[in-house]
């Protein structure tokens, strides 16, 4: 059975404008706090969010607050979940 490479390109657009009409219709609820949190409540998310992870799994909580203040906020959630989880350096001895 030989492809014919038209119609593998022909699928290959249809997936992809089929993937970006149904990102498209995608969209997140508007905010609803005045003073999101910020680079420090960014640590302290990512610091108990092993501990936010497991009640997820039996209540209505978040891992990951939303709205939020944006890169710093992602920044130090970052810096929260490597000091809770171990990081790199442990295993690089």
């Amino acid at each position: 059975m030989k492809i014919n490479r038209r119609s593998l390109i022909f699928t290959g657009y249809l997936l992809v404008g089929m993937t970006l009409l149904m990102a498209g219709c995608a969209e997140q609820p508007m905010p609803t706090t005045t003073n999101p949190p910020g680079f420090f409540m960014g640590i302290v998310h990512g610091f108990i969010m092993p501990f936010s992870f497991i009640g997820s799994w039996f209540t209505d909580i978040r891992i990951y607050a939303y709205p939020n203040a944006g890169t710093w906020y992602d920044f130090g959630y970052l810096i929260g979940a490597t000091m809770i989880l171990g990081g790199g350096g442990a295993s690089s001895r």
